[in-house]
């Protein structure tokens, strides 16, 4: 009977330590990776530093101007983004980097994401460094690896969505090409609650 009761409360005790685990506080912990700093220009040709974000939650992606495949569905699920962040009250950052600073000057970027949102107040199209800069810091930073690709002039690139926290921590990823709209709003708001 002692046993069996000992039993009984170690499996109960499992169960609420498998229950308190599963609940969590809701915050999205897929990744856990600190940004370096840098310092870029946006659309505008204004300098952009991450202390710029600091205590913004933000969204990342990665783009090029000429891209002839995913990125205008990238960037037009950006917009999407966007206006479901807007519909929900939800204040965040979107933030694009170029994956080929070379062609993309702020001019080329402001055409570029003004033909899929015409609200740039909280997006901001970043360049201004190397190829070899933004190779470096998109496979320190995201884990995501950029190449040129040498039969063409499109530069190849991962197509994921980054969630970043206040304190510029890459916390989450989802697929750029479907994005869960509803998950990434859920995420956003775990993190302006904590």
């Amino acid at each position: 009977m002692v046993k069996t009761r000992k039993v009984y409360l170690l499996a109960m005790f499992l169960v609420s330590v498998l229950l308190v685990t599963a609940c969590g506080d809701g915050k999205p912990d897929k990744l856990n990776i600190k940004l370096e700093s840098f310092q870029y220009i946006d659309q505008e040709g204004n300098r952009k530093d991450i202390s710029d974000l600091k205590g913004k939650v933000w969204v990342a992606d990665f783009f090029f101007t000429h891209c002839t495949t995913v990125c205008p569905m990238l960037t037009s699920n950006m917009a999407d983004l966007q206006q479901e962040l807007k519909n929900a009250g939800i204040k965040a950052e979107l933030v694009s980097f170029s994956v080929d600073p070379e062609n993309d000057n702020p001019e080329a970027i402001i055409t570029y994401i003004s033909k899929f949102s015409d609200d740039l107040t909280n997006w901001q199209g970043l360049t201004g460094y190397s190829f070899d800069d933004i190779q470096t810091f998109a496979r320190n930073n995201f884990k995501m690896a950029i190449q040129k690709d040498t039969a063409s002039d499109q530069v190849i690139h991962g197509t994921s969505f980054f969630l970043v926290d206040q304190t510029g921590t890459v916390v989450s990823f989802y697929d750029g090409q479907e994005p869960p709209y509803d998950k990434i709003k859920k995420d956003i708001k775990a993190l302006e609650r904590s």
